[in-house]
């Protein structure tokens, strides 16, 4: 296995690409809008997992199998498409209102659980900025991660099954990040809030449903392949790969990364029209097509590990540069400075 990180001495490739796409195609403006309409599937989502985490209830304990296998066939992705949605609220492409955004962003993470989405805010914008540096990037592994994780496949598993816990150890060692403020204190009282409601009102077994939900879908599910197909690489010439899979559907196009990080002011449903846009800038790139099978290719296949992503060399700054406001409706574009399937 690899004892490090790949070093690199060059910017990421984003900027310059964002750069050149806006000046071959000035069109690509007309796809920077923002989609309200996002806010009703996220209300969807929740409704549908609350739901079911109320039949599951009623059911009770006896049936536990069935919340189980209920869970990875539904529970999975549509907790799934809700990650999708709070990082579109992330990036302010839901409202004009950035508070608005920050609301969906809660609301859309109550069937997690857990108070992720304000603190998501934070350090996925970092990732954008200073991708692959390791005093920016919460995405890079700790280094006593990757090397406890080495290369084996059932630790693969294990790392992937326990994923949100191994994150929560990864923002400490950031520069400038400040996760307690008044809306993570606001993320984590709503989802308090609807812990009681789940247990008082759909019991334990239902809780039960959405807690195998929640790792079903980060950690061992086709879907928990997407944190390994966005910036995992065995090739240093490329960092960052697109999914092109029917999976998309129900992830709200999340495939689509290199278009995402060249231009993140384009919201999830534009993202297939970038591509088709500019196809000179993407149909050179690798592509994966099939989560299921990255899924388990990372875990036996043992060139695949923690270390197998880009780091900036130490020092090297990201020369980011932002398109003006002008340019669409979703406001300041972050422009952060292989076609063949893998």
């Amino acid at each position: 296995m690899e004892p490090s990180f790949y070093q690199s001495e060059l910017d990421q490739p984003h900027p310059g690409r964002a750069r050149e796409i806006i000046k071959a195609h000035p069109e690509v403006r007309q796809l920077m809008v923002r989609n309200p309409y996002t806010a009703l599937i996220a209300l969807s989502v929740v409704v549908l997992q609350t739901s079911l985490a109320m039949g599951m209830g009623q059911l009770g304990w006896g049936y536990w199998w069935l919340s189980l296998l209920v869970a990875y066939g539904v529970g999975a992705f549509a907790n799934h498409c809700n990650y999708v949605i709070i990082h579109d609220a992330t990036h302010n492409l839901i409202f004009r209102n950035k508070s608005w955004n920050k609301m969906v962003g809660i609301m859309a993470d109550l069937p997690n659980l857990t108070a992720g989405a304000m603190g998501f805010r934070v350090y996925h914008l970092k990732h954008h900025s200073h991708q692959g540096n390791y005093e920016w990037d919460a995405d890079l592994a700790n280094h006593w991660e990757a090397r406890l994780v080495g290369n084996k496949s059932y630790r693969k598993a294990l790392w992937l099954m326990l994923f949100p816990f191994f994150q929560l150890t990864r923002p400490p060692r950031l520069k400038a990040i400040t996760l307690c403020d008044r809306w993570f204190v606001i993320n984590l009282a709503c989802a308090a809030a609807y812990d009681v409601a789940v247990v008082y009102f759909c019991g334990w077994p239902g809780l039960l449903y959405l807690v195998f939900s929640f790792f079903f879908s980060i950690g061992l599910h086709p879907v928990g392949a997407r944190w390994i197909q966005e910036h995992y690489t065995n090739d240093p010439d490329q960092e960052t790969y697109s999914y092109y899979g029917p999976i998309n559907f129900l992830a709200l196009n999340m495939g689509y990364h290199n278009e995402h990080h060249d231009l993140p002011s384009i919201p999830w449903n534009n993202l297939p029209k970038l591509r088709a846009l500019a196809p000179e800038f993407y149909d050179n790139l690798k592509y994966h097509s099939s989560w299921s099978r990255l899924l388990f290719q990372f875990i036996f296949d043992p060139r695949y590990t923690l270390f197998s992503r880009i780091e900036r060399a130490k020092g090297k700054k990201d020369r980011s540069s932002y398109v003006p406001a002008s340019v669409g409706e979703a406001g300041p574009v972050a422009l952060p400075a292989e076609v063949t399937s893998v």
